[in-house]
């Protein structure tokens, strides 16, 4: 995952990209050995993704933040004929994600690189130019920049492919108290609950010509959307 309060939201600068890594590692150098063990208590929703990547054979898998390698264990686990690969901006949690990976005994199936979720490039050299899934689990709150970070997957998403995100929704349903206390514990981690999240995917799924399917999840607790590309449509042509 990658997130920093001190840059701006829309600096990409290679100093920029660079702090929110040395950020990252501080945050995660002691959190990541107890992530998941935490994580799974309040991190709704991810074993719905995972649920609907209805992966063909053949599939392949791009994880934009993979953290520790969770989604990615779990879907490889679901799905066994599909390829997956990871990219995150702090090398701490990808020394945590490789060794949960081969512990799993996965290594030959998943495979991580280091670099900014925000920049198509970062896929580059996987082997694949267009992934069948790109997801993004908790991961757009804690992004700086994560407008570019939507775009770099749309970028990188097969026709015929879907982009599928979970992460914090605005907790609509729930008591105003319940949501301001989780939304100041939540900035002590540098999260963001993105409150224009829905209205930017609407516009990236308009742009691709794409079919947008979103909703909250436990009362608001949660926000789940899925975009599918069609295939033959890129904003150029539009």
């Amino acid at each position: 995952m990658a997130g920093s309060i001190c840059m701006s939201l829309t600096d990409k600068s290679p100093a920029a990209t660079a702090e929110t890594a040395r950020l990252m590692d501080a945050v995660y150098r002691n959190q990541r050995h107890f992530y998941d063990l935490t994580r799974k208590y309040y991190l709704l929703g991810r074993d719905r993704l995972i649920d609907r990547l209805q992966l063909p054979r053949g599939a392949t898998v791009l994880e934009l933040g993979c953290g520790t390698g969770r989604n990615l264990i779990a879907a490889a686990k679901r799905y066994p004929d599909a390829r997956y690969f990871g990219v995150d901006i702090s090398e701490q949690m990808l020394e945590t994600a490789r060794h949960n990976i081969a512990r799993a005994g996965l290594s030959d199936r998943i495979t991580l690189r280091q670099g900014d979720a925000s920049d198509p490039a970062a896929a580059d050299g996987f082997g694949p130019d267009a992934f069948d899934r790109v997801i993004y689990s908790y991961t757009l709150s804690m992004i700086p920049v994560w407008r570019e970070a939507l775009k770099a997957g749309m970028a990188r998403l097969a026709p015929h492919g879907r982009l599928s995100v979970v992460d914090f929704g605005q907790q609509q349903r729930l008591p105003g108290l319940f949501k301001k206390l989780l939304f100041l514990w939540l900035a002590k981690f540098h999260v963001s609950p993105r409150a224009d999240l829905q209205r930017e995917l609407e516009q990236l799924s308009e742009a691709y010509g794409a079919g947008l399917e979103a909703s909250g999840l436990y009362r608001g607790y949660a926000f789940y959307a899925e975009i599918s590309r069609p295939a033959g449509y890129s904003p150029a042509t539009k």
